[in-house]
């Protein structure tokens, strides 16, 4: 098993030129099966993880979300990318004391959102949780990746060009990486791939097929597959076990 450091050292070179496909894991047991298939990464999802734990999306305490990524970096020899949602805290200093509480797990990367849970940081604070972040991560091991998050997709009609900008606030803040997950137009792609050039970006993908392997034309450095793998294990799950209840009727 590689050591933590060796994996934090492996994640950056994935994000250092080429593509890649990140996908997430909710448990163990897919963290191990994503293993075999040959990823060279794996990220958590905070839905896939809180189904997998009989809940819904954001019901997931910072504790338990802290043992799950635990329980994730133990499982494979892959470097593990966390989403850390919106660092469980709104104020920069108490972000900055979970960031280093997920550090601890052995992550690799770790994700920061600006979205509270019921609206969208004001663009300073965001900015600011994210150079709290980076503090806290660079205390302890600089290594660690720290991905911007911009939820553009929890406010309607949120402009590309709001999108751009804040990912550009939050590269500037320290961000190695940036991730607007419902970016989905090419053009617009493209852009934000200039806009904060050289750093890598991060698109989300739910469609499995050749238009993944078309982001990497656009200078695309990874995707990853938000809970959508998770979603489809567990509509296979429901569907066997509706035809196994059937069969009681």
């Amino acid at each position: 098993m590689p050591t933590i450091s060796e994996k934090r050292a492996t994640f950056r070179r994935l994000h250092e030129s080429g593509f890649f496909i990140i996908p997430n894991a909710w448990d163990a047991g897919s963290a191990v099966r994503l293993t075999g298939l040959g990823f060279r990464a794996i990220a958590s999802t905070s839905a896939g993880a809180a189904w997998a734990a009989g809940k819904e999306d954001g019901q997931m305490s910072r504790d338990e979300v802290l043992a799950h990524l635990g329980a994730l970096v133990d499982a494979t020899p892959l470097p593990v990318n966390a989403d850390f949602e919106n660092g469980f805290a709104d104020a920069p200093p108490d972000v900055a004391a979970n960031v280093a509480m997920a550090v601890a797990t052995g992550v690799a990367g770790l994700s920061i959102e600006d979205w509270s849970g019921s609206a969208m940081y004001e663009t300073s604070l965001a900015v600011d949780r994210i150079a709290a972040a980076r503090a806290a991560i660079d205390a302890i091991d600089p290594a660690v990746m720290l991905i911007g998050r911009n939820e553009n997709f929890r406010v309607k009609d949120m402009p590309v060009r709001d999108s751009i900008a804040r990912a550009i606030a939050y590269a500037d803040a320290g961000a190695d990486c940036l991730f607007v997950p419902f970016l989905l137009d090419p053009g617009a792609v493209a852009e934000l791939v200039a806009a904060v050039a050289p750093k890598p970006v991060n698109v989300v993908v739910h469609d499995y097929d050749e238009s993944t392997r078309a982001l990497a034309d656009l200078g695309v450095r990874r995707c990853s597959v938000g809970a959508s793998l998770a979603g489809r294990a567990w509509a296979s799950f429901e569907e066997a076990a509706t035809a196994l209840r059937r069969a009681e009727a």
